[in-house]
């Protein structure tokens, strides 16, 4: 069997089953991202049934906050799909996951296709292409027996820790706020746990749109009008216990909430 394919058939498996992930056996590791995110897109045509269509992409390690926890110095993507999506206020269930986190992010969804004959992107550029922002969180979930152990090939191979994401209302791009300026705080039941500013993803979040359109440019592939783009966590991932409620605020673009119910 090819490599790609069972190494993505060995993470798929592990998703579906909820099942903490441990190092994939030597023979089926990527050997660097590259060979990361060919498995990373094997696993999204396996998982498809099971999570709908691919309809945009998260972002990870857009911020120094971020890029030390996880001790990776540069960003990394992975895929968000259409039954992982949800309205604020959703109410989740606590058990759909291995160890469900959050993280407090601007989204934005395009206005029209970034292709890749069109690159290379630059902040200026992918902003003009921004339909609207919204507030967001990113569910994240820590799938793996010991995530520092995985190395960052492998966590790309399994879509770096995404789980899905909870939208507030939407801001048109032409009354959105300075995104550098835009502050955000973590809420978990109330209790403020962490904050931070646009200014702090890869110094303008629409630096981190275009380290993405560049990154998919290179593969042959773009970004298509009406997907969504979380563009990475203004504050470091806060681990939930079931019951929890979350709350994230974000100056001019508003608020989002989910709880996590038994």
């Amino acid at each position: 069997m090819d490599k790609i394919l069972a190494a993505a058939q060995t993470i798929a498996t592990a998703r579906r089953n909820r099942t903490p992930l441990a190092s994939l056996p030597a023979e089926l590791a990527p050997g660097d991202e590259a060979e990361g995110y060919r498995i990373q897109r094997a696993v999204h045509d396996l998982l498809l049934p099971q999570t709908g269509a691919l309809v945009g992409y998260k972002i990870g390690c857009t911020s120094a906050v971020m890029q030390q926890y996880l001790d990776i110095p540069h960003p990394c993507a992975g895929g968000v799909f259409a039954k992982g999506v949800h309205e604020s206020g959703a109410k989740l269930r606590f058990g759909d996951f291995v160890r469900v986190g959050v993280e407090c992010e601007i989204a934005v969804r395009l206005a029209r296709n970034l292709s890749p004959s069109e690159e290379p992107f630059t902040a200026e550029w992918v902003m003009e292409a921004i339909e609207a922002y919204f507030p967001a969180i990113e569910i994240v979930d820590d799938r793996y027996v010991k995530w520092e152990t995985m190395g960052a090939p492998t966590l790309v191979a399994d879509d770096f820790f995404a789980a899905g994401c909870v939208l507030g209302k939407a801001v048109p791009r032409t009354k959105a706020p300075d995104l550098l300026k835009v502050a955000g705080r973590a809420l978990i039941n109330g209790e403020e746990v962490g904050r931070g500013a646009g200014a702090d993803v890869l110094d303008d979040p629409h630096n981190a749109l275009a380290w993405l359109a560049n990154h998919l440019a290179e593969e042959g592939k773009g970004l298509h009008a009406g997907q969504i783009v979380l563009t990475g966590s203004l504050v470091k991932t806060a681990w939930l216990n079931a019951g929890d409620s979350v709350k994230m605020e974000l100056d001019g673009l508003g608020s989002v909430a989910v709880s996590f119910r038994n």
